[in-house]
Parts: C-alpha cells; structure tokens; sequence
C-alpha cells in the first residue's frame, strides 16, 4: 500500500558533540536526527514506544536505509527534520526524510522499518490499529 500524508516535522539544534574535526555534522549523525524525528512524529499521533510495545507484545526497527548528502550543517544551525510515510506494508513502512536548514536541503533518505516480535525479535504483522493509526 502506498501512501502520501503531509510531512511531519520537527526542529533539531545543532550541539558541539554533533560536529566533527571540521566543524560540520558528522554524516552518520543525520540517522539519529531522523530517528528523533520519527520518534516525536509517534508522539505527536499519541503513540509512546514503550506503551505500543508493552499493548502489542512489539516494535519497529530499522531495517535498511538510503541516504543522500547534499549540503553541511554546522554548530548552532537549527534544522527541520521531516517524516513522511510513503509505503505502508503488513510488516513494514517506507518513511521519506529530510533535514532542512530554512530553505536548504542538507540531507535526504528513505529508511524502512520493520515490525518485530518483541520476544523473538522476528519480523511480524504491524497490529492493525497501529498501522490504521500511522497511515
């Protein structure tokens, strides 16, 4: 199934222990920019991480991602993180984000996450409600 709700967004401040030698983002800290994202965009459609595990016995992981750099930020920038769901499955969602500094695009990716037993850890059914909820 596919879909394509307005983006969800959410401001992120750019810290010391962000940036690396050169005073620019380390690349790989642009992931947890769109994990905390992600997480506030749960958030905001009133779903906590550990309530939806301990009601449905799971949880989403990240499965795979594809990034793309196209400018740096830098120490004290505030950047626009975006999340938008573009594929949902039976057992995973495909969201599209981005990281904007005002008009700027710095970063952009599709990262894909996975429903799993919490138990197991093996990939599982998203519970319908929570996928009615997301989608």
């Amino acid at each position: 199934m596919s879909t394509s709700s307005a983006p969800f967004s959410h401001p992120v401040r750019i810290y010391w222990e962000d940036t690396d030698a050169g005073g620019i983002v380390f690349y790989a800290n642009y992931l947890k920019f769109f994990e905390r994202a992600r997480t506030e965009w749960l958030r905001h459609l009133g779903i906590e991480q550990q309530s939806l595990r301990e009601a449905t016995g799971g949880f989403f992981v990240v499965s795979d991602t594809s990034l793309k750099y196209h400018r740096p930020a830098k120490l004290d920038d505030c950047l626009n993180v975006t999340a938008t769901v573009t594929q949902a499955g039976q057992a995973s969602l495909v969201l599209f984000q981005q990281a904007w500094r005002d008009n700027t695009l710095l970063c952009e990716g599709s990262i894909r996450i996975g429903w799993v037993n919490a138990q197991s850890l093996k990939p599982a059914r998203i519970p319908v409600s929570v996928l009615k909820a997301l989608t």
